[in-house]
């Protein structure tokens, strides 16, 4: 159990990457679909999955940013 375990562990480490961002980078802004929800003007099957560029005003924790976002 504990050699898949490892194993898959090696797997995912693989894929991911460190993001850090830095104040007045601008950056993209991943969605999730609601459904029945409207939002960034489309609905149904194309909707974007990222939208953006935003603006980074400030790292607020480890992972976590506060964007400069449009008023709608």
């Amino acid at each position: 159990m504990q050699a898949a375990h490892d194993r898959q562990k090696s797997y995912a480490n693989l894929k991911r990457k460190p993001m850090e961002f830095q104040v007045r980078d601008r950056v993209m802004l991943k969605v999730s679909p609601w459904k029945g929800v409207v939002r960034f003007g489309k609905r149904g099957k194309l909707n974007p999955i990222y939208v953006g560029p935003f603006k980074v005003l400030e790292k607020v924790g480890s992972v976590a940013y506060k964007l400069e976002l449009p008023q709608e």
